[in-house]
């Protein structure tokens, strides 16, 4: 998927005013992902995405592992997860998570599936039910 369909997709789905915006929310939920994820995963999702979006996320990984060999993500669950999204996009955090749903339900669409299981994987359970499996499971609970 290019970077044009995805801002697009996330600006749909977030009926965010414009394409800045839109493209503000979708680096700031990949940031954030990428400092959830293991360093390894972050570069596997990086590869999949168009550069443009895979720069936030590599950054993120490299700032994480700076001055250290780190391979696991950060340990944080929903709430501080959506307090990040929310300071770097400057909207309060139900803003914040129903951006996040979006970005991770067109990511979802970006990505191999079997990345995509990975990613739901590695992640607690109160964020990968913002991925549109993590819904459909929690539907069925």
């Amino acid at each position: 998927m290019q970077h044009d369909q995805i801002i697009g997709k996330v600006q749909a789905l977030t009926r965010l005013p414009d394409r800045g915006s839109a493209e503000t929310a979708t680096r700031a939920v990949l940031t954030t992902l990428a400092e959830r994820l293991p360093s390894g995963l972050t570069d596997h999702v990086a590869a999949q995405l168009p550069p443009t979006l895979a720069a936030p996320m590599r950054q993120a990984r490299d700032s994480a592992t700076e001055g250290a060999a780190a391979t696991s993500g950060e340990r944080f669950g929903l709430t501080t997860f959506a307090g990040r999204i929310a300071g770097r996009t400057e909207t309060d955090e139900d803003a914040a998570l129903r951006e996040a749903a979006a970005v991770l339900e067109v990511l979802d669409a970006a990505l191999a599936p079997e990345l995509t299981e990975k990613v739901a994987a590695a992640l607690p359970r109160d964020i990968g039910a913002l991925l549109p499996a993590g819904r459909a499971a929690e539907d069925t609970d």
